[in-house]
């Protein structure tokens, strides 16, 4: 590598990091007001300020799509809601490093699977491990309806991985993801308005709903667009693979959410499990960074947690 381009990679790394930041304080912030707007609350709100703000920024073309296309755009928005609405409703009841390190389990698996080889195998005993130490050697220490929750927002981030790629391929730059969004923030309505009520009245809260969504999705996409195009991706797919400390970190600090040493080592493991998916995994072709930002168009697993 050449001087100039680690002049160039250097920033992107710490655009990843940042971004992977930036998701962690946005759910340690959202994990703060569920006790005025709720679990489902904070999904509506993230939803509807993130599919704003991304409306704005990429004013997405109405016309010139195929019915396929469409349907592939609601499918991808049904996702994004569900996967988020599990994730807040995990998030309710597990601490923040345990419930991003179940998630990645989604993940993980579609790599391992995708894969076909001998490695992953051992990539998956890794991570069994490391499931097995997050429960302390017993689940009774985790509440089992977190545990429910956190899997199933780990499935819905594989089905997120796999929708993404149709819309990047049928709507250019976030114009997708903008109109995914959107249709997430629709079916959000209802479940958000039930569970947060007369707090949506309440100016400080959707400021903080705001914030949230900027935090959570707005930095984290834009910061991710621009390190993918500095950066091979798998260097990117390991980086992101960091989600699970940057979430027990951002617990512990803002959260105060102590972890026991099983359970830091649960976390390890499934660091190391994801890392050694990455680096065992068979080469692709390089990543359509035209596509929808940092998701569309990518089999690569480890993109875009939902912290």
């Amino acid at each position: 590598m050449t001087t100039a381009t680690g002049r160039v990679a250097n920033p992107a790394l710490l655009f990843v990091l940042i971004g992977l930041a930036c998701q962690e304080v946005g759910a340690s912030i959202a994990v703060l007001l569920f006790p005025q707007v709720g679990p489902l609350g904070m999904v509506m709100l993230r939803l509807v300020f993130s599919a704003v703000i991304l409306l704005i920024i990429a004013r997405p073309r109405l016309r010139g799509h195929s019915a396929g296309g469409w349907r592939a755009v609601v499918r991808f928005g049904v996702v994004l809601a569900l996967m988020n609405g599990l994730f807040y409703l995990a998030l309710e009841r597990l601490p923040l490093g345990v419930t991003v390190t179940i998630e990645v389990l989604g993940p993980l698996t579609l790599s391992i699977v995708a894969s076909r080889r001998l490695s992953a195998w051992g990539c998956a005993a890794l991570a069994l491990a490391g499931v097995a130490c997050l429960g302390g050697g017993g689940w009774a220490d985790l509440d089992l309806v977190g545990v429910l929750y956190a899997l199933g927002a780990a499935a819905s981030w594989a089905f997120y991985i796999l929708s993404s790629a149709r819309v990047g391929a049928e709507f250019p730059g976030l114009g997708g993801l903008a109109l995914a969004m959107s249709v997430g923030a629709v079916l959000s309505l209802p479940f958000g308005v039930a569970d947060a009520g007369a707090a949506l009245l309440r100016i400080d809260l959707l400021a903080l709903g705001a914030a949230v969504a900027v935090l959570s999705s707005t930095i984290p996409y834009a910061f991710e667009l621009i390190a993918l195009r500095r950066l091979p991706p798998a260097v990117f797919a390991i980086l992101m693979s960091l989600g699970p400390a940057t979430a027990a970190t951002a617990g512990f600090l803002l959260l105060g959410q102590h972890l026991t040493a099983l359970e830091i080592a649960g976390i390890a493991l499934v660091i190391v499990a994801s890392i050694a998916a990455v680096l065992t995994a068979p080469r692709t072709a390089a990543r359509d960074t035209t596509s929808d930002g940092p998701v569309a168009a990518s089999t690569d697993p480890f993109t875009e947690p939902v912290g």
